[in-house]
């Protein structure tokens, strides 16, 4: 697993039971700095892994690119430390001719943290990110029993989660085949699904017409902003979305879908995107607490 995880003693204490040390395997988190044409932009802290992907979908969800023909290179920088050496903790991109450099407003002035991909932004303002693309017309229509499988395609190949029950996993599936086509981990949603953004990017496959993205946490305003900027027309989460996730995917034309979880889903905005040709006609229940994530 190389820098993706580290091994660490820790002691194993059971109430009433047994205490033992050994050692055990902790995803690792390391700050990864993003340059542009050799200016900083951002501090994200991540998991080693995918880096290129990680600063491509970066790009696209601050609005910086929209296309893999705007990404021309990407390379870590020698001489990172004082005694010159790599720490490949720094990734150096290189906008194609003809790019616009990043806004100097994009610039975060401090650590992007794992758990806040909105952290260092100046204004409230600059979160509701331009996308290039549109959502609302997507023809994307999946049946509700195969969008259930889902979750456990994308638990089955979290490989490092397996090791360390530490990371968070993005994944991107076609819509009509139900194929897996990428799926990245990481310590911050956030950066697992600008990987996944990042790769499809760099396969020039923007916008992601048709696809579903699915992530293994909560459903935020920022991924549904993520979303968006990649065109991908549907977002599902394990777990309950925020009411800000549910408003943008409204106003975007985004399917948004919760709590999917065995035969079992809740859909917050777009619902005439799941297909289930066996359920009875829809009834308006009182209203109620769907659960706790």
């Amino acid at each position: 697993m190389g820098r993706i995880t580290v091994r660490r003693r820790v002691t194993r204490l059971t109430v009433g039971g047994s205490k033992r040390v050994r050692e055990d395997v902790l995803a690792a988190e390391e700050p990864l700095e993003i340059r542009v044409g050799g200016q900083s932009l951002a501090i994200t802290m991540r998991t080693p892994g995918n880096d290129i992907d990680l600063a491509a979908g970066f790009l696209v969800s601050e609005g910086v690119i929209s296309s893999g023909e705007h990404f021309a290179a990407a390379r870590y920088c020698a001489g990172a430390t004082d005694e010159g050496l790599n720490t490949y903790n720094v990734l150096d991109v290189t906008l194609a001719p003809g790019v616009a450099a990043p806004d100097p407003s994009l610039q975060r002035n401090f650590f992007t943290t794992s758990s806040c991909g909105l952290c260092g932004k100046a204004s409230i303002d600059a979160v509701r990110t331009t996308s290039a693309y549109t959502a609302e017309s997507d023809a994307l229509r999946i049946e509700a029993a195969l969008l259930t499988t889902f979750p456990d395609r994308l638990r089955e190949q979290q490989d490092v989660f397996d090791k360390t029950g530490g990371l968070h996993a993005a994944a991107l599936f076609d819509g009509t085949t139900g194929e897996l086509l990428v799926l990245r981990e990481d310590v911050g949603r956030h950066n697992a699904v600008d990987k996944v953004i990042g790769w499809a990017t760099r396969e020039n496959l923007l916008p992601l017409r048709g696809t579903v993205l699915m992530v293994s946490g909560r459903a935020s305003f920022e991924l549904m902003q993520k979303a968006s900027v990649a065109g991908i027309p549907m977002l599902a989460a394990v777990s309950a979305p925020s009411s800000l996730a549910a408003e943008l995917a409204s106003e975007l034309g985004i399917t948004l879908v919760g709590f999917l979880r065995g035969d079992s889903m809740v859909i917050y905005s777009g619902a005439e995107r799941v297909l289930e040709s066996d359920l009875p006609p829809l009834e308006t229940a009182p209203s109620e607490s769907i659960g706790v994530a």
